[in-house]
C-alpha cells in the first residue's frame, strides 16, 4: 500500500481487526520511509457499479460519497455512528445484490430516502429537500404532511 504522506510504495502493517459492524477490516500501517502511520480499510466488494446520471453521464460508484451525502443529511442529529455505518453498508449491499453493474442515481437517491427515513425523520427531510430539489416552503409542507400521514398509520 502506498504512503499517503511520502508515497513510498510499500508500507507495513502493524494491526489488523474487524470493524465495528464487521464489514470490513481495519488496518492500522506505517511506512518504513517516513515513518508516517495511516489506517486503511479493506471491504467487500461483488461487483464493479456504475452509477448512471440524470444526463446519461457514467461514473464509478463511490462508497465514500454515498457516506458523505448521509453524514451531511445526519449533521448534528443524536445518530449513533454505528447506525450510520450499518446503514450506509445495507445500502451498498442492497446496490450489488441487484444484480446490475449499472445503477440509475435515482436508485440510489431512493434507497437513502428509504434508510434515512427509518433512521432519523429530520435527516430524511434534509436530504429530500436537496434530492428533491424543493423550491418554496410549500414542498417542505407536502413532505412532512406525508411523514405525519405515515406516523399515523404505524401502531
Amino acid at each position: 500500500m502506498r504512503c499517503p504522506f511520502c508515497g513510498h510504495e510499500d508500507s507495513q502493517v502493524k494491526d489488523s481487526r474487524p470493524s465495528e459492524d464487521n464489514s470490513a477490516i481495519r488496518r492500522r500501517r506505517h511506512c518504513p520511509e517516513c515513518g508516517g502511520r495511516f489506517t486503511t480499510f479493506e471491504r467487500v466488494q461483488l461487483r464493479e457499479l456504475i452509477v448512471v446520471k440524470k444526463n446519461g453521464r457514467r461514473e464509478s460508484f463511490d462508497r465514500d460519497k454515498l457516506e458523505r451525502s448521509v453524514n451531511h443529511a445526519l449533521r448534528k442529529r443524536p445518530v449513533e455512528r454505528e447506525r450510520v455505518d450499518r446503514t450506509i453498508t445495507g445500502i451498498v449491499r442492497r446496490l450489488e445484490s441487484m444484480g446490475e453493474n449499472e445503477i440509475p442515481a435515482n436508485v440510489i437517491g431512493e434507497l437513502v430516502m428509504q434508510a434515512l427515513a427509518s433512521l432519523d425523520k429530520v435527516a430524511y427531510v434534509r436530504f429530500a429537500s436537496v434530492y428533491k430539489n424543493f423550491r418554496e416552503t410549500r414542498d417542505f409542507e407536502m413532505l412532512i404532511g406525508e411523514l405525519e400521514g405515515e406516523d399515523d398509520v404505524k401502531p
